[in-house]
Parts: structure tokens; C-alpha cells; sequence
């Protein structure tokens, strides 16, 4: 079993028509922006939202290790104490405290997937694996993968594709549709920002391309990150350079709703301050104009 970190049902920007979205736990890159900071670390966390606690003292009164206790801004957490039981969640009466990260059998999700058909079907949708990164889980997604494939399901990854070229070629057997972010074309610079150097990206996704297989890509546009006109016009170069039938970017503003995420978890947004802001519509215009000049059409949002 994999752990997983949020279901999200009825939902409509992963992918086409009507779909359920599964969120895999744990992902091999740490983008400064990251938009699910809770699908980073592959394995079960505590987050609290201060402004939903009533301060009732549930939890402390629950927990079997002593590890809650109050204080001015709300309920602590001894992380050295807490076992991650999921005591406190469970008897919340607000659910200010719940646990990111639980495990389901593959006959579990399935059977959730099911319940979504009637809606695939009417609209077109199917099932989209998200994360962190769905392709770190390779075994119980690929059986997810078959079984839908058995039941006609149409199946979307949403991939970072930092994965083994082994991995990638079983799992592109079993996907309909890949979607897939561009997040910068200097290695170096992808690693400061993202945590990993992006060669095996690129190979992967290359290797998705000269397969035939669907793809949609996505640029996160950062001004002072990869908005400027040397790596658009990288991109464009690299993406142009494909063997892609629909040649569609979809680029996708900056903005800062993870800090919410950071502050349920306990964690810092961005703690070591690198500039970021959403790109200028001059500089949008001036992106999509050069993507025009290499015969790719853009989108501006998902």
C-alpha cells in the first residue's frame, strides 16, 4: 500500500471532462512554490489550523502519548512524543487537527473510482494520479492504472517525470494522458529552486513524446525564476524540438496559496526568502510571443 494525502472528487482542472483525483504522499523535488508542501515528505504528518480550534482541549484530553498541550497561539504539539495515531484528529470536534497521509488498499480505491463513473462518462473525465509524485509508487500504480484500464476508465498522471526510465516506460503502457509542469530549462537553477537538476525531466519527457502518448504542458510562470526571456525561449526551443502533436503550454501565474499548507504544517513558506512574484501582463504578452514565434499556442491558467 502507498499513502495518500487527499481524494478529490469532482474535479475539473486535472485533466479533461469530470474526474476523481488520487494525491500519492512523498516527491523526489521541494519547489519553492510548491502548491501541496503536504505531498512532500512520504510519510504521515500532523497539520493545525489555528483559526478552526475552539480550544476545548479534546485532543490533549485524548491523546495516548501526553504530546498536546495549549499555549497563547493555540495547541502544540511535542513532535518527539507524537506517535502520529491520529487520536486527536479523530475526536476534533472542528478538525482543526487532522493527519496528512493515510493508507488504502488498491481494492479500496477502486471501489471509490467506481462511484465516480457515472460522471467520467457523462462528461468525458476519468481518474488523474497526483501528488507529490504518483511515479514513486510504481507498484500500486500501475495496478490502479490496469484495473481502470479494464473498466475503460481513461487515466491522467499528473508527473513531475523525475522518475527511472524503467518506471516511466511501464507506466506510460498504462496512461492515457500525461500532464506535466516545465518549471525551468537551466539544470543548475532547477536544482536551487526545485531540489534536483532536471536532465532526467527532460530525457523522460522526451521519451513520453516519441511515444505518441497525450501530453498537456504546464509552465509555473515566477518572475525572477523562469520568466525571463533566455529560459522562455529555452523552452520553446526544447518543446518545439519534440515530436508533440498538440502543441499547447498552458502558463500558469505565480501565486502563494501554499502558505496556509506551511502554516498548518508548522513549516516555513519559502524560509530563505528568494523573490517571488507573479509575471507582469507585459511579460506574460511578451512570453506567449515568443512561444508563437516557434509554433507553439499558450493558455494563460490551467
Amino acid at each position: 500500500m502507498a499513502l495518500f494525502f487527499d481524494i478529490k472528487r469532482y474535479s475539473i482542472n486535472d485533466g479533461p471532462g469530470i474526474r476523481i483525483t488520487l494525491f500519492l504522499k512523498g516527491c523526489p523535488l521541494s519547489c519553492v512554490w510548491c502548491h501541496n508542501p503536504e505531498g512532500i515528505q512520504p510519510r504521515k504528518e500532523k497539520m493545525y489550523t489555528r483559526k478552526k480550534c475552539i480550544g476545548c482541549r479534546t485532543c490533549v484530553e485524548h491523546c495516548p502519548y501526553q504530546a498536546i498541550y495549549p499555549t497563547a497561539e493555540g495547541m502544540k504539539t511535542n513532535t518527539e512524543a507524537c506517535r502520529l495515531c491520529g487520536q486527536c484528529a479523530a475526536v476534533c470536534p472542528t478538525k482543526a487537527m487532522e493527519i496528512s497521509g493515510t493508507e488504502y488498499s488498491v481494492d479500496y480505491l477502486m471501489r471509490e473510482i467506481e462511484k465516480e463513473t457515472i460522471f467520467m462518462d457523462r462528461s468525458g473525465g476519468g481518474v488523474t494520479f497526483c501528488g507529490g509524485e504518483p511515479l514513486l509508487h510504481p507498484d500500486v500504480l500501475l495496478e490502479l492504472l490496469r484495473r481502470c484500464r479494464s473498466l475503460g476508465i481513461h487515466r491522467a498522471m499528473d508527473t513531475t517525470l523525475y522518475a527511472r526510465e524503467e518506471v516511466v516506460a511501464e507506466v506510460m503502457k498504462e496512461t492515457d494522458l500525461f500532464l506535466v509542469d516545465l518549471k525551468q530549462m537551466d539544470s543548475g537553477k532547477h536544482r536551487y529552486y526545485c531540489g534536483v537538476p532536471n536532465e532526467r525531466i527532460l530525457a523522460n519527457l522526451r521519451r513520453v513524446t516519441e511515444a505518441g502518448k497525450a501530453l498537456v504542458i504546464r509552465i509555473p510562470l515566477i518572475e525572477g525564476v523562469n520568466a525571463d526571456e533566455e529560459n522562455i525561449t529555452r523552452s520553446a526551443t526544447y518543446l518545439a524540438s519534440l515530436p508533440w502533436e498538440r502543441r499547447l503550454v498552458h502558463l500558469l501565474p505565480y501565486h502563494d496559496i501554499a502558505k496556509g499548507k506551511h502554516e498548518k504544517l508548522g513549516t516555513r513558506y519559502n524560509p530563505d526568502r528568494i523573490p517571488l512574484a507573479p509575471p507582469s501582463e507585459k511579460a506574460l504578452a511578451h512570453c506567449c510571443s515568443i512561444f508563437r514565434q516557434y509554433g507553439i499556442e499558450t493558455v494563460i491558467g490551467g
